[in-house]
């Protein structure tokens, strides 16, 4: 059977968090940077359908197979690291401590921006023939996306940074549940299908998802999008990536680690008394 069951699957996922946690620099880094470009990619070819077409959700259709890819090709982002590392770290796996956590998340950090920042630039010079002209329609939008989703939250004050968190959070809780889709099934086509639809929620509903970030800002400001690195980073980045960890490890790492790896006993249950002798009980309390 294709099917993992949900403790198996669970299982799974505290190993891959101790992988991942005790991983080399160097395999740490390649992973991340292919992920954070392979994402990029998949974000910039569904810009391009949503614009081309004028059909948003053909676009977010078709966005997760960025997705699939790198995680069959055994790629990391960040917002799977935010879920998966710390049940390693609650399982008490040998060596997995709360600084092999921090450093794992820094480096898959810095990998994914890394990926992320060379698409933008690539695209970049794709859309605007080297810097020669204005950007295409394509990269028109991409500007637009960065200034409604940064300078767009900071003209509602606090409750745009409150808009700004929640999407975050309910992104990686999409984002999560990708990841750990793809291990309840050991086929491809399986795995295929279970990531693919949190994906394509999260990226039709607009969630702020941290490493497709790291690829649409970056490519707004070198498409002249009206909007500052401070902007991005104050009114986008940071807020969706204290976002991202919480819904990744609230809603989908420690509820399933809770409920399959640390499962409650099981209620006492009482048998039945026979009729007789709840009688008989009772005409003894009354006479006493």
């Amino acid at each position: 059977m294709s099917y993992v069951s949900p403790p198996d699957f669970v299982g799974k996922m505290i190993e891959a968090g101790e992988t991942k946690a005790l991983m080399a620099t160097r395999d740490t880094l390649i992973r991340a940077f292919m992920a954070g470009a392979v994402l990029a990619l998949a974000a910039a070819f569904a810009v391009s359908i949503t614009v081309q077409t004028g059909n948003p959700l053909l676009g977010a259709v078709l966005f997760p197979v960025g997705f699939c890819l790198l995680y069959l090709m055994g790629f990391d982002l960040v917002t799977g690291v935010f879920t998966l590392v710390p049940l390693a770290l609650l399982d008490k796996r040998r060596g997995v401590t709360v600084r092999a956590m921090f450093r794992n998340w820094g480096l898959v950090f810095l990998g994914n921006l890394g990926g992320a920042l060379l698409v933008a630039l690539l695209m970049a010079i794709v859309f605007t023939y080297g810097f020669s002209v204005d950007p295409n329609a394509v990269g028109q939008q991409l500007g637009e996306i960065g200034h409604s989703r940064t300078v767009g939250y900071a003209e509602h004050g606090a409750a745009g940074m409150l808009t700004l968190f929640i999407r975050g959070v309910l992104c990686n809780w999409m984002v999560s549940t990708g990841v750990v889709a793809a291990m309840m099934s050991t086929s491809v086509s399986g795995k295929v299908i279970a990531m693919w639809m949190p994906i394509m929620l999260f990226f039709y509903m607009g969630f702020e998802h941290s490493v497709v970030n790291m690829f649409l800002f970056p490519s707004g400001l070198m498409l002249g999008g009206d909007f500052s690195i401070g902007d991005y980073l104050i009114w986008n980045e940071i807020p969706t990536i204290v976002g991202n960890i919480v819904g990744g490890v609230t809603f989908v790492g420690l509820t399933l680690f809770a409920t399959h790896a640390r499962t409650a006993a099981p209620r006492t249950v009482v048998p039945d008394v026979p009729a007789a002798v709840a009688i008989a009980l009772e005409t003894n309390g009354a006479r006493s």
